[in-house]
């Protein structure tokens, strides 16, 4: 059985330059189906895993809006709504488009625990940026009263800043396992999952966090024993020199040329560097394939005719490199 673990931004369903409406949201999920159903041909076992930014953003937006009229939720709360409102979106375009198709396959979205660790050092310089912007009065109340870590963003006014910490486990992955390999569709790791440290006493609180879908991803293909991940993004492929003159695309690539290019400055840390680490993480683990591509040319990529394919180690000396500036085409 092919098994197959799709990541994707948040950003799909709520594109640039869009108010994020759920009207919007529907159209964008709709669309998201009819790229997804197609690379079913190709997989036995199906999960995807999606990013909320966008979405979380909005929440808080609506807590601090409402702060005086109902009591505020903590990010990991907002992390599970979003999970839920996300997760019933994509269901829905993915079930109607499986039934246009004629294709009898079942589909659930699994609310996510992913456990951190509460020593993580992320905990002591929070970076992460989330939320809504603030006055620099109202920044200075929350800071003093709610002992939130904020920053002054491009001076567009000040934001909270919370940790980033790696992911350990997934909680109940056992169940989840059994749900992958009855064929089902299962959308799960929702925004890196909703995070959590364990206590002494073996049980878990949620924590004010942001854990990066893309290393959750790993986590869940190596436990699944995923043979491809699909990690969309906004270019078909990976570029070397991207956005110069002599800008190259890469078809397939082995793990050890990839990281050295990463080393050269090739995939910063703001762009494609967290992709390159958690293609980096599998590949180490598990062995199999990373695909990177857009969500346009997905289904070609997975038939090895667009997209970049990572692979642990490359039979002989790679002719990957093609001289292009243009988006490739199939």
């Amino acid at each position: 059985m092919r098994r197959g673990l799709l990541a994707f931004g948040g950003n799909a369903l709520i594109k640039a330059q869009e108010k994020g409406t759920i009207q919007e949201q529907m159209t964008n999920a709709d669309e998201a189906a009819g790229q997804i159903v197609p690379l079913l041909d190709s997989y036995d076992c199906f999960m995807m895993v999606h990013g909320n930014g966008p979405q979380v953003g909005q929440n808080l937006i609506r807590v601090e809006e409402a702060v005086t009229k109902v009591p505020p939720l903590p990010l990991d709360v907002c992390v599970a709504e979003t999970q839920g409102s996300m997760g019933y979106l994509l269901e829905k375009a993915l079930s109607n488009e499986l039934q246009r198709k004629g294709i009898e396959r079942d589909l659930m979205s699994v609310l996510s625990q992913v456990e951190v660790d509460a020593e993580d050092p992320a905990f002591r310089n929070p970076t992460k940026p989330i939320g809504p912007f603030y006055t620099a009065y109202r920044a200075k109340h929350l800071m003093e009263e709610e002992r939130w870590a904020m920053v002054e963003d491009s001076g567009r006014g000040y934001r909270k800043v919370v940790a980033s910490p790696k992911p350990k486990r997934i909680l109940s992955v056992g169940a989840l396992r059994a749900l992958y390999e009855t064929g089902s569709i299962i959308i799960a790791g929702g925004g890196g999952g909703i995070p959590v440290v364990r206590a002494l006493d073996g049980t878990h609180r949620g924590v004010e966090a942001v854990i990066d879908k893309d290393r959750t991803s790993v986590l869940l293909a190596v436990a699944l024993d995923v043979d491809d991940i699909l990690v969309v993004t906004s270019v078909p492929c990976l570029y070397i020199n991207f956005g110069k003159p002599d800008q190259r695309a890469l078809s397939e690539v082995g793990l050890e040329e990839v990281l050295a290019y990463q080393k050269e400055g090739q995939f910063p840390p703001g762009s494609m560097g967290p992709k390159i680490e958690a293609a980096a993480a599998f590949l180490a683990k598990k062995g199999g394939t990373v695909i990177i591509t857009d969500a346009a040319h997905l289904v070609q990529a997975v038939a090895g005719k667009a997209g970049t394919r990572i692979v642990h180690e490359k039979a002989s000396k790679p002719a990957h490199i093609e001289r292009t500036t243009a988006v490739r085409k199939s």
